[in-house]
């Protein structure tokens, strides 16, 4: 879900994406709704550092060229919507149109929702920051035992548990019927890979486990929390806590991915269980009011305060640096990043920014805050390619911070091609290494089997003709066949193409020389993090 293409995509790193097909700009998508929102009893059209048309012409080069089928964009400034407006259609091929309430899954940016509703408990006395887990869910349990007992509410929305970047992620993603209390149980089976609050590794499973604090404390459901403590006061009335949960089921925009060069229209993916980590679904005339009362430090349209302004202060300071790249430098001219309570930290050529992403399979959505200038940026696009909204966020803040010439869809396009051209590289070898493989190590048969893993559970292989199928347990849309590769070596290619996530198996053999357990690892370096297949150790067991 979390996709960034996140898959809870969340995109982490600037530009990361799922393949991107770089295309010829081309003309004829066209921009509907209102050119600005009035915002004065003269109905005068707001004045702002970047034109109309400046926005307009961005937004059509950064759709033709990672070929989205639609986008809504919106701009806060001073407590304001200043500009709303929607590109595209809501589904390839259908007519209807992309406005700023056509309501789109925003993914990971659910993150700073189940943050706020854990400060909304800790301005109210009914819990703090530094409350250990165990205290509220006794059935919390990490792999390390000092780990369980010392883990904090604050290490659960921090990222630096010490477990692996989308540690777990199988669990929930592509969609299963685990539970939360499964899923929370599997975490003492994770490994981690660094020490207890040492570093920063992304993670969706521990905002799940924050989300359940809130039930635990005041006995009403995460989804019911977020409904009456946040969208009704701030007025959200199209925004959900889930996607069966919408309301205005007549304006939603549909997901896309971009298969073998492609758009194409997926099936909305049911990740309930992970929720407090990225379920929400909202649109721009909803979200603005979210980043007017984020920019405000919690106070609501009609005065209150949603959380207290020391709760905004809490969730706006860095608690886990996190690498600043070259890209960030060369692009935001950042000097510091780091991770708060639901919200990526960092400056941007001399301001603080407050941001973050999200994605779930094939929508993502792009949040930025600029609190000095009391300014919110909104982008939103039904297809996983994260190119095009950082192209037209970052296009529209660099008029609002003073910065000129660039070109942010040409520069994308670069990088998306280099990018594309990496991935590409190592899947051709790869094809090549399966082309010429000979026989197996083993006769198929004795590949066949279910195996067992302690977080993920089972998974079978079983031999269909003269073929082996790898198929997970509680999800259906891990399945496909296994291709030989070398020796004990295959590659599973999946039967849902939309996944773009093939994966090497890796058969081990015991001293009788029979199958004995399997490991593996995501083909492509392109295949996005939620798919964790390398924290998996399946064992046989029949």
């Amino acid at each position: 879900m979390l996709r960034e293409r996140t898959i809870m995509k969340h995109i982490h790193t600037l530009f990361s994406t799922a393949t991107v097909f770089a295309l010829a700009l081309c003309s004829g998508i066209s921009p509907v709704w209102a050119q600005a929102v009035p915002t004065g009893p003269a109905e005068t059209t707001p004045v702002m550092p970047i034109t109309v048309d400046k926005i307009d012409n961005t937004v059509a080069r950064a759709m033709a060229a990672f070929q989205v089928p639609g986008m809504a964009v919106g701009i806060v400034k001073d407590g304001k919507l200043v500009f709303a407006k929607g590109y595209g259609v809501r589904e390839d091929g259908k007519s209807d149109q992309v406005n700023a309430d056509t309501i789109f899954q925003i993914g990971s940016n659910t993150k700073a929702f189940t943050a706020a509703a854990l400060a909304i408990l800790v301005d109210e006395g009914k819990l703090r920051w530094d409350d250990k887990v165990i205290d509220h869910l006794p059935q919390f349990k990490m792999y390390d035992s000092y780990v369980t007992q010392e883990f904090t509410v604050r290490d659960l929305l921090t990222h630096r548990s010490g477990l692996g970047k989308g540690a777990g992620d199988l669990m929930f993603f592509p969609a299963t019927d685990m539970s939360r209390d499964e899923i929370m149980h599997g975490l003492r089976y994770l490994k981690p890979v660094s020490s207890f609050r040492d570093k920063y590794d992304y993670d969706n499973l521990l905002y799940m486990v924050a989300g359940q604090i809130i039930p635990a404390v005041t006995g009403q459901s995460w989804e019911d929390f977020i409904t009456e403590r946040i969208f009704k006061p701030l007025q959200m009335s199209d925004c959900s806590a889930r996607y069966d949960l919408i309301t205005n089921k007549g304006n939603v925009a549909a997901p896309h991915v971009v298969i073998d060069s492609k758009v194409h229209v997926v099936p909305v993916m049911d990740m309930r269980a992970i929720g407090p980590a990225g379920t929400i679904n909202c649109n721009i005339t909803g979200m603005s009011k979210w980043l007017e009362a984020q920019i405000g430090h919690g106070e609501t349209l009609n005065g209150k305060q949603l959380f207290s302004a020391a709760r905004s202060a809490e969730m706006w300071d860095v608690v886990t640096p996190t690498p600043k790249t070259p890209l960030l430098e060369t692009m935001y001219g950042t000097h510091f990043s780091g991770y708060g309570l639901g919200w990526n930290l960092s400056d941007a050529h001399g301001q603080m920014r407050v941001h973050h992403t999200g994605g779930v399979l094939g929508t993502v959505t792009w949040v930025s805050i600029v609190p000095d200038l009391g300014l919110g940026v909104l982008v939103f696009t039904n297809q996983q390619n994260g190119a095009a909204m950082e192209s037209v966020g970052g296009q529209i803040l660099d008029a609002y911070l003073g910065q000129e010439g660039r070109d942010w869809v040409g520069i994308a396009q670069a990088m998306m091609a280099q990018r594309a051209a990496n991935a590409a590289e190592v899947e051709t070898e790869a094809a090549k290494v399966t082309e010429r493989a000979g026989l197996p190590t083993l006769p198929l048969s004795s590949y066949a089997g279910t195996y067992t893993d302690a977080w993920r559970g089972d998974a079978t292989v079983k031999l269909q003709g003269d073929k082996l199928i790898l198929k997970f347990s509680r999800t259906k849309n891990l399945e496909g066949p296994l291709t030989p590769y070398s020796g004990n070596i295959f590659i599973v290619r999946w039967k849902d193409r939309s996944l773009d996530a093939d994966a090497y198996v890796r058969f081990e053999q015991g001293f009788d020389g029979k199958a004995v357990g399997m490991t593996m690892r995501a083909v492509s370096p392109a295949t996005d993090f939620s798919f964790d297949f390398q924290d998996l150790d399946f064992r046989k067991v029949e």
